[in-house]
């Protein structure tokens, strides 16, 4: 019952450790991932030659199964024979430990988890969102003297600020739910380094079988994500513009 709340949030040691570690994950992989897909897209949507070829080439490592990403990565990373390692040794540049590395083991989750997603459904969504920026509002602006930093800043940016809420939103909730390459990768190592929540939840449940414990992790979680959702809703007034008018 609600002893499984007071014992999560109160004597779990692993609880509180393993929101943060979710948390510092979305904290460096959600900009990161969000400018970088704004950027491809950005280039995507010029009209230039091969364009069809890019946007196939940067989709293509989005259909890579995540199992396949995972073992790639671990062998990209090992840091002895790895070929990260390699090249930075080319350059006189000391590798550090990466996935065995307690400091480093989250950031070299979130490379992963860049090159898997950067050229995935969020740059077709901010693609989506380019394309639909009326050209006669970008030709206004040119014509009172705007280069081209000037349109994309003033005119473009607020004009797909829907589009950039919405990739946030689900970024973020996707982000925070980060499961498969953690358990695959690392196993939530080392040192419990990347035991992340839904790691902790699925160890309650599907390994320690606690099902009533588990199901108070996920409430919990869930209130979490909605709380922080609502925000996202009630502070995005001020920043996301609808048919050219505020809301």
């Amino acid at each position: 019952g609600f002893e499984n709340f007071i014992v999560a949030l109160t004597k779990d040691d692993l609880f509180w450790p393993s929101i943060w570690r979710t948390f510092y994950y979305a904290l460096l992989t959600v900009p990161l991932s969000m400018l970088g897909s704004l950027i491809v897209a950005v280039l995507l949507n010029q009209k230039l030659w091969g364009t069809t070829f890019w946007r196939t080439f940067y989709f293509l490592p989005t259909l890579t199964p995540i199992l396949a990403v995972a073992l790639l990565w671990r062998w990209m990373l090992n840091p002895d024979v790895g070929l990260i390692n390699y090249l930075l040794e080319q350059v006189g540049i000391e590798g550090p430990g990466w996935l065995s590395s307690t400091t480093w083991a989250i950031p070299s989750l979130v490379l992963m988890g860049l090159w898997n997603s950067v050229g995935g459904s969020r740059m077709i969504i901010f693609l989506a969102g380019l394309q639909d920026v009326p050209q006669e509002v970008l030709e206004s602006a040119e014509i009172d003297g705007a280069n081209s930093w000037t349109k994309f800043w003033y005119v473009t940016l607020p004009l797909i600020s829907p589009t950039i809420f919405f990739n946030l939103v689900l970024g973020i909730l996707f982000a925070l739910r980060t499961f498969d390459v953690a358990l695959i990768a690392t196993n939530g190592g080392p040192a419990r380094a990347t035991w992340f929540i839904s790691l902790h939840i699925y160890q309650n449940a599907f390994v320690s079988f606690d099902m009533g414990y588990a199901s108070a992790l996920s409430w919990l979680f869930f209130i979490i994500l909605f709380i922080l959702t609502y925000l996202q809703f009630r502070f995005s007034d001020n920043w996301v513009f609808y048919a050219g008018e505020r809301r």
